[in-house]
């Protein structure tokens, strides 16, 4: 995944701009509560399915910016906690053709905040539901390889990655080295 995403990012200086038909890179936010036992998830309204909060960069190259931005406006919560400044995981997938719209990659990257599960959340246009799902009970509800892997990640055996500035990959780069 990590040398694919390289060499997307490499191949493509419009990397973070929807308009790249063929894909784009998108910053999403895993957003646990204090005891780490639940993470808040969007039932999408367009997948239908409950995935983590996140979305497109629409050209900016601040991924971090971009997840936390999408996890405020699809949430309405504006208190997170940043968990790490790294990278908490990266996922390549098929958006499937819906509505004129080609079926297309999302070069997502992630990143690992806290909210606090007593704060109001509002449900925005972009999904039918928000819920802070158990984590023990999450098969329930996500059935996505990619999002399951997340809830298996714990805050001590994370695998993160490095992220750096670095001129020519929009402000991110993906290491293979993990800490």
């Amino acid at each position: 995944v990590i040398a694919r995403f390289q060499q997307f990012v490499a191949a493509n200086i419009n990397c973070f701009d929807r308009e790249l038909e063929e894909g784009h890179v998108t910053g999403s936010a895993w957003i646990v509560d204090k005891d780490r036992s639940h993470a808040l998830l969007t039932h999408h309204k367009k997948l239908d399915k409950w995935v983590q909060l996140g979305g497109h960069a629409d050209g900016d190259p601040d991924i971090f910016g971009v997840a936390l931005r999408e996890a405020q406006e699809e949430s309405g919560l504006h208190t997170f906690q940043s968990l790490s400044d790294q990278i908490f995981d990266v996922d390549i997938h098929l958006i499937p053709e819906r509505k004129g719209v080609k079926a297309h990659y999302h070069y997502d990257v992630r990143f690992l905040f806290q909210a606090d599960r007593a704060d109001p959340l509002i449900v925005s246009n972009e999904s039918k539901a928000l819920a802070w799902i158990d984590l023990t009970h999450i098969e329930k509800y996500v059935q996505e390889p990619s999002v399951m892997r997340l809830a298996t990640k714990g805050p001590t055996t994370q695998r993160c990655y490095t992220r750096q500035n670095v001129q020519g990959w929009g402000g991110v780069q993906i290491k293979a080295e993990l800490i």
